[in-house]
């Protein structure tokens, strides 16, 4: 049984844009080979941190909602860590509530891009 989860994870502010891409898609990629489906990409832009990482005070902040077997995430994770470009990464299943919320969340930025159209 597939469950869904929440990934948002931080990459090194030193990168280019063409490279921060390459990251992202290369742990889309990952996620759907291994049979995850993705419900919501989202790209959160250069953002300043809340301490200092690794000498750094900002970072490309990127957020994974996906559908998936457990083992997925573990895998991911170890993905992650062994990736020098990601210096924070958090994932959690989301509960039915959190589907939900995250479902009225994306509905409710579409209604907002349409009427500014």
């Amino acid at each position: 049984m597939k469950n869904q989860y929440e990934t948002v994870f931080i990459v090194t502010p030193v990168l280019s844009d063409i490279q921060v891409k390459e990251t992202v898609k290369k742990f889309r990629d990952f996620v759907t080979e291994e049979g995850g489906e993705f419900v919501n990409e989202e790209d959160w832009g250069l953002r300043k941190l809340a301490y200092p990482i690794q000498k750094k005070s900002t970072g490309f902040y990127n957020l994974f909602e996906f559908k998936a077997d457990p083992s997925v995430v573990q895998k991911l994770e170890i993905q992650f860590k062994r990736d020098e470009r990601i210096i924070r990464f958090l994932t959690f299943k989301m509960d039915k509530y959190a589907a939900a919320y995250s479902e009225r969340r994306k509905n409710k930025s579409k209604v907002q891009i349409e009427k500014e159209a």
